[in-house]
């Protein structure tokens, strides 16, 4: 595994029966026995869309770093044209396609459990992944997660249809994912299916154990301060960052602001094992 490298590659993995290439990329020059952290992109993300927030957090903490897109994103093997996401697609990430990409990689979790960041879809695959194995994550950082479905998350997503459809959406897209249809069809149908309106992820809450720091901005279009404050009241030990001036991207509207905190999170836990 090399972590000084930070060129794009691609990593082939076993998933639904199908073998997919997963795009990925490690950041920053840390020595191997320095902390891991996983970033996990939000709903229409992919690696180049983190822009350089990624290598700066990395480069910040002294920490390695490794990036991927999810199968359908980036420059990963597309979603078919065919293939629906149902109301369990999160979970199938964070429990069939984080694992599997992690093992492919000779990452082991439980010689040395990553820390995981996640942005909104990604934030809830990072949830239910360490609530999953609670001892293989060292901890996790989530950035407008969802943990169930609000009214304006899904008008908002109904305005991104709109805006793909007839608007710049798609052409911006283009730009980040090899196939824009796969990307954006694949969380948008999901999203406005009936069958999603009760998901939720407040049964894995309880199972949670890491140090957690969940961070909202006031201004998000996809969730209000009650997605982190729910998870707050399940997982006690869960700092809070509510962020002024800020919408659903807090590594793009405040990105200096958020470098600090998560500075200030982890260095009481930067060098500790938990048992």
């Amino acid at each position: 595994m090399n972590s000084g490298s930070n060129a794009s590659d691609f990593c082939p993995i076993e998933w639904r029966g199908h073998r997919l290439q997963l795009e990925y990329q490690w950041l920053g020059s840390a020595p191997q026995q320095a902390p891991l952290l996983v970033f996990l992109h939000e709903g229409l993300g992919s690696v180049a869309m983190w822009r350089d927030f990624p290598a700066r957090l990395c480069h910040t903490l002294g920490w390695r770093g490794l990036v991927y897109s999810r199968p359908g994103y980036g420059r990963s093997t597309p979603r078919a044209a065919d293939e629906c996401w149902g109301p369990d697609y999160m979970h199938r990430q964070a429990l069939e396609v984080l694992p599997a990409l992690l093992q492919a990689l000779g990452i082991d979790t439980q010689a040395q459990p990553p820390w995981l960041l996640g942005h909104s879809d990604g934030g809830s695959i990072a949830l239910i992944h360490a609530a999953q194995w609670p001892q293989r994550v060292a901890g996790a950082i989530v950035l407008a997660p969802h943990i169930f479905v609000e009214d304006i998350a899904l008008r908002s997503i109904a305005q991104a249809r709109t805006d793909y459809t007839q608007g710049p959406l798609r052409a911006r897209l283009a730009q980040h994912h090899d196939d824009p249809d796969s990307a954006f069809w694949g969380w948008n149908e999901a999203w406005l299916a009936p069958a999603f309106r009760h998901w939720t992820l407040l049964p894995e809450l309880a199972r949670l154990r890491c140090p957690l720091l969940a961070v909202q901005g006031l201004d998000d279009a996809y969730g209000t301060l009650e997605q982190i404050h729910g998870i707050a009241r399940i997982a006690r030990q869960t700092q809070l960052l509510e962020l002024a001036h800020c919408g659903h991207a807090p590594h793009r509207d405040q990105p200096d602001t958020l470098l600090a905190a998560i500075r200030s999170f982890v260095e009481p836990w930067a060098g500790r094992q938990r048992p």
